[in-house]
Order: C-alpha cells, then structure tokens, then sequence
C-alpha cells in the first residue's frame, strides 16, 4: 500500500509541476491543448523522465556534460551583449573593445566572462570526452554519440580560434598569423584555402569580416544543431551509461528515479557553482589584450592559441606536411575510429576497462612523461635527420623517418604492455590512448611555457 500510495503522490506532484510550469493538462482534450503538450514535449524531449539512480553519482560523470551547456550559454548571453558594442573593422575594433572595458558600465566583466568561459568551455568538453571514453560511454548504442561529441569539440576550437582575432591586438593578430599560415602544408588546396580563410592573401578586413561571421552565426548554429542531436542520442541510449564495478555483470533492471526533481537539483547545484565561479575567476583575472594589431612588426615569440600549441610544437620537430597533415589526421581517424574498434569485451561503465587496465594507462602515462620530453630535446639538440641524410627530401629526413620511428616504437610498446599483462584488446587501446592524449599535454605545455624568443627552449 505504502509504494501504490508514493506511486500515486509522485504522479500528482508530477502533473502539479507541470501544470505550474507549462499551464498544460498532461492528458489534452481540445486542439489547443494537444499543440501546447506538442510544444511542451518537444521542450523537454531532450531530458529523461527517469534515470537510472546509480548515474546521479557526481564522481560518476563530474557533472562535465551540464557544465559545458552552461558554459555555452554564458557564451551566448554575454556574446550578444558584446555584439552591441563591438565593431568588425580593423580601424574600430580594438578601440572598441578598449570603450567597451573603460566606458561600459560592467563591460570589463563581461568581456572577461566571455573570454574565460570559452577557455574553460575546451577543457570542459576535453575532460567530458575523456571521461565518456575511461567509462566506456562510447559502446554498444553509443558509438554514434561518440562522434558527434567530437563534432562538438571540433565546433568549440573553431569558435574560440575564430574569436581569438576579433579584439585585433598583436597577441590576437600574429597567432592567428601563425596558425592560417599552418594550413598552407595541406598538400594541393592548402595555398587555396589558407586565401579563403583569410578572405586574401594577407590577414585583414575581409579576414576580420569572416571571422566574425562565423564566430557570430555560423558555429554558433552548428553548435546548437549538434547539442540537440548529442542530448537526443543520449536519451535515446537510456541515458548516460550505468557505473559497473570491474567484473561486476550489467544490470537487467537497474533502479531507476524521477528526474524531477534527483537529476534536476544536482544540476541546479552545478551550475550555479560554475557561473560563481566563472564570476569570481573574471573578477579576479582579466582577459588579455595587448597594444593594437600592428601588421609590420610581429611578436617574438608569434604563438598559436595554446589549445593550437600542440601542432605548433610539432612544427619545430617535423616537417611542416606531417605536423599539420598527417600526424593530426591520424590522430583525428584514430579517435573517430575508437567505438567501431573490436573489442574483446564489452567495459560500458567500468573505469579504466579493470584493475589491469588501471596499472596500464599508470604504466602508459609514466612513459609519455618520461620519453617525451626527452624526445623534445634530443630533438632540440642532438637529432638532426635532414644535416645526417642530405640527399633525402626533407619530407622524408624530417617527417617519414621519425615518424616512423615514433610509430614503431608507440606500437611496439603498445604490444609489450599486452603481452606483459595478458592484457585484451580493450585494454591495449585505452594504453596507447592515454599514451598519446598525455604526449599531446607534454607538446602543448612545452610550446606555452617553455618556448621563449625565437620558439627556442627556456625556462618559464
């Protein structure tokens, strides 16, 4: 009697809510109310009515899924209030930025809570990405959802790198230099397209024109198409995938609660630690801006963003083919590729696959940060495959050649760690990918912190 009477008193506070929030019957009679139920529904598609309990652990997914939609709507909301002030030319937008933090009442802040939360926006979404592959979220019904996050990861970079010029200082102006030029090594378009990209052959109105519009329509659209598709396809998988201890069987019937008010709250609680913080971070820490954009003198050293700083460090140990083209488009393949890999078992809500796999990715990590900064500076200073190999085109000497090395020896350590510990298949893969993804951390740390005049090696 006690379950049939709480059955009973959780759909009336149901139909209570809803009534208070939507002013809608469930159950519609007239046309007007079955459009309003319509609209209502489609609202409140993209969230549950039920979730599995064990999911509403925090540690379970960190709340980074929520965190990155909040994030992207402070982006909105404090991007279309800069749109008031701010103006597209090269001539007015640096002093317009400059009128918007002197003149505008909170306009500091504002630009500060747009710039930082676009910032945070990519560790965000970076973390949530690791978090979705270390819990196996990517298996069985999922494997779709996988790359559509990535496709929201890639909309992310493309509107911070295409409102990182938008203020038009040298800091802006010389990075986005920096990084248009990279694209000029894609083989046969890359000439092409680097002049599309830019609007010309050199970065200025048309390229500030571009930039703007894309950072202001057309990501921005993208962002939300995909946002909606991502929370669909997960709602449609059940929700986020059910925590599992290693060894531990799936659940047939696992327990399930309302989502209003269990999940709802705890974003609630989320998010509004996030604004505070993102508040009280822009408070304390302003958005950087240098002296006006000055096309004839460049900046020493001309640094890509640091989320670009990666591939900028590769360019300084390969040639520029393989540090822009082939290595990121590995790299890129072999992300896109993990849900459809063939795995021996199926890990969907086990941390780091088991305890072996555990040992692995330490095992994994440690030797990234033990061989990749030494790779960094025998590079630096003692390999030289180009002066060693003068007859042999420098796209061989200085890219095939220690690319194949590096390959060889990721794979061959790979396959050492799964012999050693009798390790499957599932386990090999989330080894070299921890492999990769903290060698990627190394190479972008090296070029922000370790990079001084000239890019040479120094201390921060």
């Amino acid at each position: 009697m006690r379950d049939a009477d709480e059955a009973k008193a959780r759909v009336s506070a149901i139909h209570r809510i809803w009534r208070s929030l939507f002013k809608g019957p469930i159950f519609p009679k007239t046309d007007r109310e079955r459009r309003w139920v319509v609209f209502s529904h489609l609202i409140l598609h993209f969230r549950p009515g039920r979730v599995a309990e064990k999911t509403l652990r925090y540690t379970h997914t960190f709340g980074l899924g929520g965190m990155s939609m909040v994030l992207v709507l402070l982006l909105a909301a404090t991007g279309v209030l800069l749109m008031f002030v701010y103006e597209p030319s090269p001539e007015r937008a640096y002093q317009s930025i400059v009128g918007l933090q002197d003149e505008v009442l909170f306009g500091k802040l504002i630009r500060n809570v747009h710039h930082w939360s676009a910032n945070f926006l990519v560790v965000v979404a970076a973390f949530h990405l690791l978090r979705v592959f270390f819990s196996g979220g990517f298996l069985g019904a999922r494997q779709f959802n996988w790359i559509l996050g990535l496709g929201l990861l890639t909309s992310i970079l493309i509107s911070n790198f295409t409102g990182y010029l938008l203020p038009w200082d040298q800091l802006s102006y010389w990075a986005i230099t920096i990084s248009t030029a990279m694209i000029e090594y894609i083989p046969g378009v890359g000439s092409w397209l680097k002049e599309v990209i830019r609007g010309g052959p050199e970065i200025g109105r048309a390229t500030l024109i571009i930039f703007y519009t894309l950072h202001t329509t057309v990501v921005p659209v993208c962002l939300i198409v995909l946002m909606a598709f991502h929370f669909w396809r997960v709602r449609k998988a059940g929700g986020v995938v059910i925590p599992r201890r290693p060894g531990e069987e799936r659940e047939e019937k696992p327990q399930y609660v309302l989502f209003l008010p269990n999940l709802l709250l705890r974003e609630l609680v989320v998010a509004s630690i996030l604004v505070a913080f993102i508040l009280v971070f822009s408070i304390v820490f302003d958005a950087p801006l240098g002296d006006a954009a000055n096309p004839g003198m460049s900046t020493n050293p001309a640094k890509a963003p640091w989320y670009f700083a990666g591939v900028q460090e590769l360019l300084l140990h390969f040639h520029p083919l393989f540090a822009v083209v082939v290595i990121p488009g590995l790299a890129a393949l072999g992300l896109a590729s993990v849900p459809y890999i063939k795995y021996d078992v199926d890990t969907s809500g086990v941390w780091f696959q088991s305890r072996k796999g555990r040992r692995m990715g330490a095992v994994a990590a440690a030797a990234a940060l033990a061989v990749a900064p030494v790779w960094i500076l025998a590079d630096e200073f003692l390999i030289d495959f180009a002066s060693w190999l003068p007859g042999v085109p420098p796209a061989v000497s200085n890219g095939l050649l220690p690319a194949a090395v590096i390959l060889g020896a990721m794979a061959g350590f790979t396959l050492f760690l799964k012999k050693k510990f009798s390790a499957s298949n599932n386990e090999a893969v989330q080894s070299m990918f921890i492999l990769l993804a903290v060698s990627l951390v190394i190479l972008t740390a090296t070029c922000v912190w370790f990079r001084g005049s000239g890019m040479a090696l120094t201390w921060p």
